[in-house]
């Protein structure tokens, strides 16, 4: 892998610093992305403690602005002289939507959340990842080899009550998944999907599970770096056949050589096609 380029957008905190952390120790070379200057410090003396430090770029970009998007792509092909994986894990969650969430009596309803809110959240964890996705492709298809790694989220959380316009958002990017692999299908470029599958244990869900905690309700959190072996599988030459699966770390069983772990682990992207229960089927 340590000819390989990629970008990791969210790529300076949470998942996304896990992720590029571990893709730079197995010599992969990483733009990592994000939207806070005052993050880049932390992250190069991580990288450099991790022994990657060389392999490690930082970028502060707004990639739901289309020129951000040029500019992030160019910045990694004058870098390192090729984008080769795209990991789309920018997104905003609950804590963005509701700080209150579990403080609140009841979730908050669909139609009380501002108009901005709804279009940051779609803009962020759709459009940009759509927009990124679209200005690497070519480039990896003309090559004959890229991978496109996408971060949504658990399809019981898209659908839950007081979910919007998070599992909206990224419904819309799982869904885009689907697609996307059943066009790049035969390019040696794939789309594939890795989650934490729950919870994980970022600065934004350390609050959450505070308040979650005083309703007495806490689940097990999804540590980062779980995250990395699955994607370390997704990028690599043994996933060439690996095209629209989805992959969750909560349930990776890394005793498993890395492509056992994939067969047993992996699901289609998208939704299943459910027949209705006729017997409850309404009026």
């Amino acid at each position: 892998m340590d000819q390989r380029a990629a970008i990791v957008t969210g790529g300076l905190r949470g998942l996304g610093r896990a992720m590029t952390l571990g893709l730079a120790r197995t010599g992969v070379r990483v733009l990592a992305v994000g939207h806070i200057e005052s993050d880049i410090p932390e992250m190069q003396a991580l990288a450099a403690a991790n022994g990657s430090g060389e392999n490690i770029a930082c970028l502060v970009a707004d990639i739901r602005k289309p020129a951000d998007c040029d500019r992030t792509v160019a910045a990694c092909i004058d870098r390192f002289g090729a984008v080769d994986i795209l990991v789309n894990n920018a997104g905003l969650t609950f804590t963005y939507i509701a700080p209150d969430r579990f403080r609140r009596a009841t979730p908050q309803k669909f139609w009380e959340i501002p108009d901005e809110v709804i279009q940051t959240v779609m803009d962020t964890n759709y459009v940009a990842a759509d927009q990124m996705t679209r200005r690497v492709v070519p480039r990896m298809v003309a090559r004959g080899w890229g991978r496109i790694v996408n971060v949504t989220t658990k399809l019981s959380t898209m659908n839950m009550h007081g979910a919007m316009p998070y599992g909206a958002s990224k419904a819309a990017l799982e869904m885009a998944t689907e697609v996307w692999a059943k066009e790049l299908a035969g390019s040696g470029v794939t789309a594939n999907i890795v989650n934490p599958g729950a919870g994980a244990n970022t600065l934004g869900m350390a609050q959450e599970m505070r308040d979650r905690s005083a309703a007495g309700s806490v689940p097990r959190l999804v540590e980062p770096e779980e995250m990395v072996p699955p994607l370390l599988f997704v990028v690599s030459r043994a996933a060439d056949r690996i095209n629209g699966y989805r992959f969750d770390a909560n349930t990776w069983d890394a005793s498993l050589p890395p492509a056992d772990a994939a067969r047993k682990e992996g699901r289609r992207a998208g939704f299943e096609l459910h027949v209705p229960d006729r017997e409850a089927w309404p009026g």
